[in-house]
């Protein structure tokens, strides 16, 4: 008797030990703001034409940036063009995280994560597989999550191209992203690292933080498109390859050796500081 007793006892809480964490995990729900003051440069009016540094890319992505003409967006099939999954996080506009739960179970199916109906992100949770190589892609993705911990790691594909900061560094439609969410308390920390076969020759990390505000109304962006008037039917902004001077700009108005500012892997670690003490300045 006090041996069936022990093991009643035992299955219990081995029954609670191991069922928790599908009904104690982090809560991300809510709207969170942006900290301008983080990165501000390039969370709000873009990082500067040439500068390139601590970014992972090769001569492919290089040239691509060098040709990039921001006055793009001014073309009408540009106007409402949301940012990708892979900046949004970087843009100037405020996160709402909610989820989907299964009304028997109490399990989350889906966390859902959206940028004032620009984009609408959904992270499903049901294990579902990514969809083959030739589904279609979006500015969202397809994105699935599973817990590590408190953290919920979510892995991104099927994006469409686009450019990876707003100086021109471009993401080919073969990009994939990783993040991981973390919350302590109020504040939310996103860890992202993306790489790309086509451009990158490493992922490229950064981290971006938020908090969460009580306050924030729900104000969806409307997108009205503005004819261009004072350029020929079917011109494309562009700058012809080896006509700009960008990067030289950048690297002497902020006294730092060409060679470093056109980025690539090994500009991204300390290492690196030795030969930049040797390189010649401009």
């Amino acid at each position: 008797m006090h041996n069936a007793r022990f093991v009643g006892i035992a299955l219990l809480v081995f029954s609670a030990v191991f069922s928790a964490p599908a009904f104690a995990q982090i809560d991300f729900s809510g709207h969170w703001a942006v900290r301008y003051h983080e990165d501000q440069q390039e969370r709000s009016p873009g990082g500067e034409l040439g500068d390139y540094t601590g970014v992972p890319l090769n001569d492919a992505a290089r040239l691509r940036a060098d040709s990039w003409d921001a006055a793009l967006y001014g073309l009408a099939e540009w106007q409402c063009r949301p940012h990708a999954a892979t900046y949004m996080w970087r843009s100037v506009n405020p996160a709402r995280i909610s989820k989907d739960v299964e009304p028997i179970t109490g399990e989350t199916i889906a966390i859902r994560v959206n940028f004032v109906d620009l984009i609408d992100r959904v992270i499903y949770m049901d294990g579902r597989p990514h969809p083959p190589e030739e589904a279609a892609h979006t500015w969202a993705g397809f994105s699935t999550g599973k817990w590590e911990g408190d953290m919920l790691t979510v892995t991104t594909t099927h994006l469409k191209e686009y450019i990876l900061r707003r100086d021109g560094i471009p993401l080919s439609d073969l990009a994939t992203m990783t993040e991981h969410w973390i919350r302590h308390g109020d504040y939310l920390t996103i860890v992202q690292l993306v790489t790309d076969p086509v451009y990158l020759t490493e992922p490229f990390i950064q981290t971006t933080d938020f908090v969460l505000d009580l306050h924030i109304q729900d104000a969806p962006q409307l997108c009205e498109v503005e004819e261009e008037t004072d350029h020929p039917k079917g011109w494309v902004p562009h700058r012809l390859p080896g006509t700009t001077r960008d990067v030289e700009e950048f690297a002497k108005k902020h006294g730092l050796p060409v060679e470093a500012v056109r980025g690539g892997a090994e500009t991204m670690y300390p290492e690196y500081r030795v030969k930049l003490k040797q390189a010649k300045q401009p």
